[in-house]
């Protein structure tokens, strides 16, 4: 198809203003709507065609102008039209131009077009419908409101009517194409919406309209917002590119260079790594960090432009505060100090009045931040294995908007990742026997004891083969809840063991947020599909391990579990036999992309629930079904030590003491919760009814003998309930668990919306409730459920001597 030229379409009026205000270009559009030749106005003064009682059009703002005009007909009558005018600048430099159109009469679109009835009930998004000479045939609300233009006036236009940017005449000519091979096409640009603040990321996709015969008679655009996917996409490319780049090599300073090489600029425009300074430590960094600390700078990267690296760079790019090698003290109140003391990022930003603030503590400092424009702080602290080696501080001063939650996160993310590398660069010439310590270090040391289960675990690697990465966990949640889990990862050697770290750490934080065990290994799986992409060298596909995930709740007595290609458990009733449960297999992690399945089964109090890997029932010389029966009859035998059990099982399965593949064992013995150590309350959206709960929780505490935490019970109780009939919606219910040492506070509401803490400032009225809420009790977070969220509070009792 040979190009379209804009100015042979008569339904549409077209002219070309240049900036001087002369008329350059007339259509035949233009003389069928107001009667004049093009030779007897191109040349002359636009603003002759205007009413001579109209005041002129408003000044254009962004390059663009729509609106209503009184025009002067060559016969002298009026002609009020609606007129679309957008700048275009020139690409050598010359003068630019303004291009304006008056498409048809609205009510000379058609009423019953099939092409925008197929358009726009095909399309749940924004749409646009374009005939088969590049002209708009119409677009349904959601398009018109992304172009900020009335739905009726578009009829007739280009692409390149409607703007002059590159990405209109991009789309233009993907039209063309469409319409001549009749395949589909997609246009990715960035660009901002009218009305937005900042640029989005847009995906255009182009079908073509093919009528009974096959012959396409025009094009469906639809626009999509996929800024989200884009910025996920950025992230997960920088932590994968993290995982590549920092760690190299065991050398602490290189380490450090390859933090801030690259997160610059892609996160920061200026990064700098400063470590603690291990002093007479025996090389080993200070065990507990109090002010003044110091630090050494090991590492730093600024963004230069891209023009000059010489003088440029004193006026756009702030100096370093520390050259390579110094050792600078930093006092309480810094955010290197303050993001060390407390273990996690703080940022400061001049939009909320706090950069000030944490720079005071360094005039010098302070004064090249407002010399060089930096509005962003974001200090972040790098901690691995329980020590706390130093901090990253990112800055930025070019990129216009600072730093947000997602950034945080991200700067978290990889920092922890360099932190690590950092740890094994520091540990390296001290450490013998690396892959067996890295694997001790990586599974948990102790149990945490839990009202849920008692449980006892083993780990025996295996005899040749060396350390592959087998693991387990115990992982207390919510409301007296606990998950178990077991995994083994394919392989030996220090990858297995680095792979096993690092889905152990993911399932610990996908479990801290509650998910359920299906959703849980759904995401794991993704894990480790991306792991197995990043091996590179040929191995791709290398990267796979199975895994059980299992959850069990004391006040319920049931317990859902999911399983990814491992074995099954072995339950072993109070007064039962053993037996295996029956579980969906689903498929080993890796695979991707196919579902995984839960089952939920109640379990009596006293049941015994064996988690374990393959390594302990498989052998060369033994059937995995006999491997299975011997495991049922050391697990039947009578006995009440879950140690002791633990170390029949692996003699009857093992009497050699070693195995040909590493062994993973978690037992846990069920607990169930008394129904009088547990009281739930239906709250009317009520503020007023807040003191009657108030009061029943209080004579509950009585009854259980808690008096003395009902000073904090009621504070927490009355804020938690308070903000559920503020801000959640019915049904609302408050729910009370206690054991021995600990008290638990639930409040759950229908709304999925979570609630946050926020630093309440002076003079606010609120704010302070979950702050409040944070400070009283040992810990606190929020969990979705099918019916809406839970908000959770746990408080830690004192046993009565």
């Amino acid at each position: 198809m040979s190009p379209v030229n804009p100015f042979d379409d008569a339904a549409t009026a077209r002219v070309v203003v240049d900036d001087s205000g002369t008329l350059r270009e007339w259509n035949e559009g233009a003389r069928l709507l107001l009667g004049h030749l093009a030779g007897e106005v191109v040349g002359t003064p636009a603003a002759d065609l205007l009413d001579g009682r109209h005041d002129g059009p408003p000044t254009p703002e962004n390059g663009r102008w729509h609106g209503t005009l009184a025009l002067r007909h060559r016969d002298g009558h009026t002609v009020s039209v609606w007129v679309l005018a957008h700048h275009r600048t020139a690409a050598d430099g010359a003068p630019g131009s303004w291009l304006a159109v008056a498409p048809p009469a609205p009510a000379a679109a058609p009423q019953d077009d099939p092409l925008i009835r197929a358009a726009l009930t095909q399309s749940p998004c924004a749409v646009m419908v374009f005939d088969d000479r590049l002209l708009l045939r119409g677009v349904n609300d959601a398009m018109a409101r992304l172009l900020g233009l009335p739905r009726d006036r578009l009829h007739g236009l280009r692409a390149t009517d409607i703007n002059s940017r590159p990405q209109n005449m991009e789309l233009e000519r993907l039209l063309r194409r469409v319409l001549a091979t009749g395949r589909r096409q997609d246009l990715r640009s960035h660009l901002k919406a009218e009305g937005e603040e900042r640029a989005h990321a847009w995906v255009a996709l182009m079908a073509p309209l093919t009528d009974a015969d096959g012959l396409v008679r025009g094009v469906c655009v639809s626009a999509h917002d996929f800024t989200e996917q884009h910025l996920a996409r950025e992230r997960l490319q920088l932590v994968n590119e993290a995982s590549v780049r920092v760690g190299s090599t065991l050398d602490v300073n290189r380490t450090a260079e390859e933090l801030a090489d690259v997160c610059v600029p892609a996160l920061a425009d200026f990064v700098s790594v400063d470590l603690l300074d291990p002093r007479d430590t025996g090389g080993e960094p200070a065990t507990v960090v109090e002010p003044p600390v110091g630090l050494r700078r090991t590492a730093h990267r600024t963004h230069l432009p891209d023009h000059s690296a010489g003088s440029a760079h004193s006026s756009t790019c702030p100096p370093a505060a520390a050259e390579t090698g110094r050792l600078d003290f930093y006092p309480a109140g810094s955010p290197q100090a303050e993001c060390l003391l407390s273990g996690r990022a703080i940022v400061a930003a001049e939009a909320h009045g706090d950069l000030e603030r944490w720079m005071g503590w360094d005039p010098a400092r302070l004064r090249q931040v407002r010399e060089h424009g930096v509005h962003s702080v974001m200090s972040v602290p790098l901690q691995a294995r329980g020590t706390t080696l130093g901090v990253a501080v990112f800055i930025r001063f070019r990129r216009l908007h600072p730093f947000t939650h997602d950034d945080v996160l991200l700067a978290e993310e990889v920092s922890a990742r360099a932190a690590v590398c950092i740890d094994n660069a520091r540990r390296y010439s001290r450490e013998r026997e690396a892959t067996l310590t890295l694997q001790r270090s990586l599974l948990p040391r102790w149990l945490p004891p839990t009202a849920a289960v008692q449980a006892a675990s083993r780990y025996l690697p295996a005899a040749r083969s060396g350390v592959g990465g087998d693991w387990f966990d115990v992982i207390p949640l919510s409301g007296m809840r606990v998950a178990m889990v077991v995994g083994d990862v394919v392989g030996h050697g220090i990858a297995a063991s680095a792979t096993m770290g690092r889905l152990r750490t993911a399932v610990r934080t996908l479990a801290d947020i509650d998910l359920t065990p299906e959703e849980l290994l759904t995401h794991l799986d993704d894990l480790v599909v991306r792991l197995s992409e990043e091996s590179g060298d040929d191995r791709a596909g290398e990267v796979g391990a199975t895994c059980l995930y299992a959850v069990y709740d004391p006040v319920s007595r049931r317990c859902a579990m999911a399983r990814a290609g491992h074995p099954a458990p072995v339950l072993v009733p109070p007064d039962d036999p053993a037996r295996q449960v029956e579980l969906p297999s689903g498929p080993p992690l890796g695979v991707g992309g196919l579902p995984f399945e839960s089952a939920e089964l109640e379990l009596r109090e006293g049941s015994v629930l064996a988690l374990y890997t393959d390594g302990l029932v498989e052998s060369r010389d033994r059937d995995p079904d006999a491997g299975l029966a011997l495991l049922r009859e050391a697990l039947a035998a009578p006995g009440d030590s879950l140690d002791a059990a633990c170390d029949r099982v692996l003699h009857s399965l093992l009497p050699a003491g070693s195995a040909g593949d590493d062994v993973a064992l978690l037992l846990a013995r069920t607990r169930g919760l008394p129904t009088g150590q547990v009281a739930t309350w239906d709250i009317p959206a009520d503020p007023s009814l807040v003191a009657p709960v108030r009061k029943q929780v209080l004579d509950q505490l009585a009854v259980w003998g808690l008096a003395d935490a009902s000073f904090t019970v009621e504070l927490v109780v009355s804020e938690l309930v308070t903000n559920a009939i503020r801000y959640g919606s019915p049904p609302i219910r408050l729910r009370l668990i206690h054991d021995a040492t600990t008290l638990i506070c639930e409040v759950s509401d229908s709304s999925h919306t979570a609630p946050h803490l926020r630093r309440a400032r002076t003079w606010d009225e609120g704010g302070r409730g979950l702050l409040l809420v944070a400070q009283l009790t040992q810990r606190w977070g929020s969990r979705h459920t099918t019916e809406g969220k839970t908000i959770w509070a746990e408080l830690g009792l004192v046993e009565e001597e």
